[in-house]
């Protein structure tokens, strides 16, 4: 993504995970500007050439970057150099996990995912969030028409945005808005956005953006 981009081997469940992390600019730690923890981004549907190089998943990573984050986003199991086979969310769910282990063993984390990336997201977030150590969550794209996506926990609603397109004729806005009723949890809407947010993805930046800025 830039030149600070570290590529890594981590290591899930089934063996090796292909990764890439990116450190905020070095101009802002000369600044003395903390990282402010580590973001972890997972990836759309790997059957349907879902990498960590899909645009949505980069516009992540660069919106983290920005406000201070380093970012790592990762293949899952099968997918590029990453060892092992598709497994429906499960395996996936733990390699995520993993990610986390050894990115971030400590301290602040946020997490975020794209259409299946999000389903997983939603797993990994329910998971993790008694630790008390996820400052932000964002889902876009969210597959709730095609998997059962995790509540987010109550206390976790003012840190998380999920974003959603109008328009997205993968997985329905409908089908978001019948996960996100019951909760009462809030959905950005993207007027004639579609599911890959083409010719959107500056808007979807700058949301991640003013979401990761704002308090808590």
């Amino acid at each position: 993504m830039n030149a600070q981009t570290e590529r890594l081997t981590l290591t899930g469940g089934a063996g090796a995970v292909e990764a890439l992390r990116d450190a905020p600019a070095p101009d802002a730690a000369a600044a003395g500007a903390a990282p402010r923890g580590v973001a972890i981004i997972a990836h759309p549907h790997p059957l349907f050439g879902g990498t960590m190089d899909n645009k949505v998943v980069q516009t992540l990573a660069r919106a983290f970057v920005q406000c201070g984050y380093t970012a790592v986003r990762f293949n899952f199991r099968g997918v590029g150099a990453s060892a092992g086979e598709h497994d429906a969310g499960i395996g996936e769910a733990e390699d995520l996990l993993a990610v986390v282990r050894q990115v971030a063993p400590q301290g602040s984390i946020a997490l975020a995912g794209f259409s299946f990336g999000a389903f997983v997201t939603s797993h990994a977030l329910a998971a993790l969030w008694g630790e008390g150590r996820v400052e932000k969550a964002v889902l876009v794209g969210t597959a709730a028409s095609r998997f059962t996506v995790a509540p987010v926990p109550p206390e976790a609603h003012d840190r998380t945005l999920v974003v959603h397109g109008e328009a997205d004729d993968t997985v329905p806005l409908a089908a978001v808005m019948d996960w996100a009723r019951p909760q009462i949890l809030p959905v950005t809407v993207v007027p004639g956005g579609g599911h890959f947010f083409h010719g959107q993805l500056p808007l979807l930046k700058s949301l991640v953006v003013r979401h990761l800025r704002s308090l808590p």
